[in-house]
């Protein structure tokens, strides 16, 4: 019989928690959605993933407003695009034979609104996506948006990266003599 030392107590409470991964895959989650190409490959994951567990899908799309503006502006409302994003998702996952409800966000940041709609709807997982970008200079681009989601939201964060973009190799021209070899 071993007993529980306050040492091997503190050990065992500082050891991180894993998800089980025999538990449902989620009850509520919450899809980022941004009106690009990880938005289908979100829809896709959490639809198939939530079906045995009837989890439920929240589609957001939030409309970033500028500083400039005020933000109770009807930027969002009047926002075809915004619109069309959602109801892209919707069809997407009706055709999965998912339910998804849309919301349309105004806030002057994305990240804290995906946040706040998180912690306000008691979602258990925040899915967001990451387009494939490079900075000038060519360095990977990851932006603000999922720093500060994985750094404050209170639930479960899955980061859907879309793969690498196939690139065309480039011919390089060799010169012997001063004339181009190929």
């Amino acid at each position: 019989m071993t007993h529980a030392t306050p040492e091997t107590h503190h050990r065992e409470a500082a050891q991180p928690k894993v998800s089980d991964p025999h538990q449902s895959a989620f009850r509520r989650a919450i899809l980022a959605l941004a009106g690009g190409s990880c938005d289908d490959r979100i829809v896709h994951l959490a639809a198939d993933l939530g079906r045995a567990s009837h989890g439920e899908l929240v589609g957001v799309h939030v409309v970033e407003v500028g500083w400039s503006m005020p933000l109770d502006a009807e930027v969002a409302a009047r926002s075809e695009g915004a619109q069309q994003i959602l109801d892209h998702a919707e069809l997407t996952a009706e055709t999965l034979k998912a339910r998804l409800e849309p919301v349309l966000l105004q806030a002057r940041d994305v990240g804290a609104a995906l946040v706040d709609e998180a912690t306000e709807r008691s979602a258990d997982l925040l899915v967001v996506g990451l387009p494939y970008r490079k900075r000038f200079g060519g360095e990977f681009a990851i932006g603000r948006t999922i720093p500060y989601v994985l750094k404050h939201a209170p639930c479960e964060v899955w980061v859907v990266r879309e793969p690498i973009p196939a690139e065309v190799p480039q011919m390089v021209a060799a010169t012997v003599d001063g004339k181009e070899l190929r």
